[in-house]
């Protein structure tokens, strides 16, 4: 009889994305959302900027879950753009997503002077972070109106107004 010893899978939770990790995250993204991704909407708020933050997680050292955060600014109200969020196919069970949005948030309520987070997605998945319709909101080119959302974190959002990348 063996008594062959199996190491479990290590996953990291969240983490600090790294210069390291953008290798790993753009082909995670890639493989999530293909290149169609760049024909959205939401990456004319991604173009020509640099994330003001990232987040992984890893498993065996291998990014399986990834998300950032963008500058925009949403009327006047300075404000952080999430997405893309991406984890891998065989790990969305885990509950990545939801602590990967988690440490998004959390950044975004640490830093001062940021009115809240804008991101275009699945209304029914971010509501539980507290996320709301924002059919204010204007973005740089065709959108279903009922996935832009916002959370407000800080100081208050003017009413109405354009979305744009910083």
């Amino acid at each position: 009889m063996s008594h062959a010893l199996v190491m479990p899978a290590v996953v990291s939770r969240i983490e600090a994305e790294t210069p390291a990790d953008a290798e790993g995250v753009e082909a995670l993204v890639m493989a999530a959302f293909g290149p169609g991704r760049f024909a959205k909407t939401a990456e004319r708020l991604r173009e020509g900027s640099k994330p003001t933050a990232g987040f992984v997680a890893r498993l065996n050292g291998r990014v399986i879950g990834a998300v950032r955060l963008w500058p925009v600014v949403v009327g006047r109200t300075p404000a952080l753009f999430l997405g893309p969020i991406a984890v891998d196919a065989g790990r969305r069970s885990d509950g990545l997503g939801a602590e990967l949005v988690q440490a998004c948030l959390d950044h975004a309520r640490g830093r001062g002077g940021i009115g809240g987070v804008l991101l275009v997605g699945d209304r029914a998945y971010f509501e539980r972070f507290g996320f709301v319709p924002a059919p204010q909101v204007v973005l740089p080119g065709p959108v279903d109106r009922g996935r832009v959302l916002w959370l407000a974190t800080g100081v208050t959002v003017a009413s109405g107004g354009a979305a744009i990348a910083r």
